[in-house]
């Protein structure tokens, strides 16, 4: 079955960095795009970037861009998301999504939180 475990999640200070991963089982990992999204208390899940199969081109939310970026190893089975020069409001659930076959898969989250 389809498997998504994010992990590298922490409490961070405004302006740093992390790393999150998310390690993928039970699916030909490299025939599918791979998206990260967020959900911060009280509000809905938004999509945050998202990476293509082969040429890996990537496309990112505008609240992001400049400062996140989405990365893939195939043969490793895993996804990544570096983020930097993090900011409070980033602070949120970070989860990995899958499409296959019109159903969505996601992992059980990794919390982050910017905070001084």
């Amino acid at each position: 079955q389809v498997q998504l475990v994010e992990s590298g999640g922490s409490l961070v200070q405004p302006g740093g960095s992390l790393r999150l991963s998310c390690a993928a089982s039970g699916f030909t990992f490299s025939n599918y795009f791979m998206r990260w999204y967020r959900q911060a208390p009280g509000k809905e899940r938004e999509w945050v970037a998202v990476i293509l199969r082969l040429n890996s081109t990537t496309n990112y939310a505008d609240s992001v861009k400049g400062r996140f970026t989405i990365s893939r190893d195939n043969a490793k089975n895993t996804v990544y998301l570096q983020m930097n020069s993090l900011k409070p409001e980033d602070t949120a659930v970070y989860y990995c999504n899958v499409n296959i076959q019109r159903t969505n898969y996601w992992g059980q989250g990794t919390q982050v939180t910017v905070s001084s």
